[in-house]
């Protein structure tokens, strides 16, 4: 894991481009939609960078910005609940980068974005990422116990609507 220096404009550089595959691919699967996605990507990054000189390193720089970007998301999430009106504009054409997604399973996928939001980030922190419990914890900002119960709860959740079919 890399080592970064709180403030430091060429470390937060580098974290960028180190994490935002993985800060987006997270996204993508709490919010549901690319293109909201990508705002609340950058918008996540963007508060980041604000706030990049006062980071304490409590938790690993990725896991700080992965904490900014859930609760950018999960406030859009929140907002999206009280509008009535749907999409006015669709983003048209083809995008040329690939899917942060695209080699799991359409079930999995599928059921991963049916999840609550705060069970799929922990499904996702875990199993797309490779965090440990503490770590989704930190990222999270809520007790390791609390982590246990979302990915049980999700896994039980997955585990029933998608049986043993399905390996990844």
């Amino acid at each position: 894991m890399a080592s970064y220096r709180p403030g430091n404009k060429e470390d937060f550089d580098q974290l960028y481009r180190t994490t935002y595959q993985r800060i987006f691919a997270t996204l993508v699967m709490i919010l549901k939609d690319r293109p909201a996605a990508e705002d609340a990507t950058q918008e996540a990054f963007l508060r980041a960078f604000r706030a990049w000189k006062n980071w304490k390193q409590d938790a690993p720089a990725e896991a700080w910005v992965h904490r900014i970007a859930l609760n950018v998301a999960f406030t859009k999430r929140r907002r999206e609940q009280f509008q009535e009106v749907g999409k006015l504009v669709l983003r048209l054409g083809r995008r040329d980068d690939p899917d942060p997604t695209e080699g799991m399973h359409l079930d999995l996928r599928r059921e991963l974005r049916a999840l609550p939001p705060k069970q799929a980030a922990t499904i996702v922190l875990r199993h797309l990422h490779g965090y440990t419990n503490r770590e989704i914890a930190l990222t999270l900002g809520i007790p390791e116990r609390t982590v246990a119960s979302r990915l049980a709860a999700a896994k039980a959740r997955l585990q029933a609507r998608l049986g043993d079919g399905i390996e990844k």
